[in-house]
Parts: C-alpha cells; structure tokens; sequence
C-alpha cells in the first residue's frame, strides 16, 4: 500500500482531513411466506449497502420492498424483557403501570413489557427501584402481528435474519415472524 493512502487514512482518523459521512436509513422488504422486514443501516455509501442488502434478500428467498410498504406493520416500542424468576406478575404490573407502561405480556419465561418511547426510561428506573433487573431492554420496532412459519421456510427466514446482521452497516434487523423454540434450537445445533 503507498505511503501516501496511509497517511491519509492517519488523518482521517485524527480528524487532520475530513472523513467519511454516514448516513442512517431503513429498508424494508419481504422474507418467506410474507414475513415483513425492517432494516435500519448507518452506511458511508449507500449504494454499496443497497446492493449488499438486496442479494441477502435475494439469495435467501425474500425481496426488497418500497418505503413503506411494511413500516405501517411495526411501532415504535420500548422493549423490556424481565425473568419471571424475578417479580410475581401482580407485583410487576404495578411496577409497570405506575411508571407510565402499556402493557406486561406472558412471553415464555420470561415477562415483556411494552412502553411508548417517552416511558422507557422511566419504567427501567421504577424497575431497578424495585431491585428487578432486566434481561434486556431497547427501543425497538415491534410488530403488530405476527406470522408463525415452520420447517423450509422457518429454516430459509432465519437465514435471512442471520445474513441480514452479518452485514456490517445493519444496525438492527426487526420482523414479525414467530418459530417455536424448539425450531430455533434444532437450526442452533
């Protein structure tokens, strides 16, 4: 490599030269059996992303949509995953509740709370007050419904998911399909 392009680059990374300017976008698309998909992607040149993004779709049985075209499919939630093992349901609820949350589902093992985006903080704070502590906790994108898929197609949307997240501009990767867990573990194996 010439001197010069790693000189550059030292300057760049200092902040001697201007670097790169990344852009934050979404796109969205289709997987197996109708599952919508939603990927938000921070990128210094978008169409390489684009192209990346459109052959993952492509090469694992999905399609990439237009602007909106399964956006109206999700909101925008805060997402807060606790173990039952950590609070009884009345008590959660409560919790929740008082702090300004919407909802406390019944999720397996474990218990999801839902907020609009305004409360998350406070209910993570009510939570730990409570000396609860989540398993996870994030704004995200959640669907309205959701599409259960089996065998092939279970098999073909996870890889998807999967080539979706090891590109390296994907951020977040959000859709509403839905596997037992018994699936997801024989495909992990």
């Amino acid at each position: 490599m010439p001197a010069d392009n790693i000189k550059r680059a030292v300057q760049r990374g200092t902040g001697e030269l201007p670097g790169a300017t990344y852009e934050e976008f979404t796109l969205e698309g289709y997987g197996p059996g109708g599952v919508a998909v939603l990927v938000e992607l921070s990128t210094d040149n978008r169409n390489r992303t684009v192209s990346e993004i459109r052959h993952a779709f492509s090469k694992n049985g999905g399609n990439l949509g237009e602007a909106g075209s399964v956006a109206w499919m999700f909101h925008k939630k805060g997402d807060i995953v606790v173990p039952k093992t950590a609070a009884k349901e009345d008590d959660l609820m409560t919790v929740v509740l008082d702090a300004g949350g919407e909802d406390l589902k019944d999720d397996g093992e474990n218990w999801e709370i839902l907020t609009d985006p305004g409360a998350f903080e406070a209910v993570l704070e009510a939570l730990k007050k409570s000396n609860v502590t989540p398993t996870t906790s994030e704004i995200a994108m959640v669907p309205q419904n959701y599409i259960k898929l089996e065998g092939q197609a279970a098999n073909t949307m996870i890889r998807l998911i999967e080539a979706l997240e090891d590109q390296d501009d994907v951020q977040h990767v959000w859709s509403n399909f839905d596997v037992d867990i018994k699936h997801l573990e024989e495909v992990a194996s």
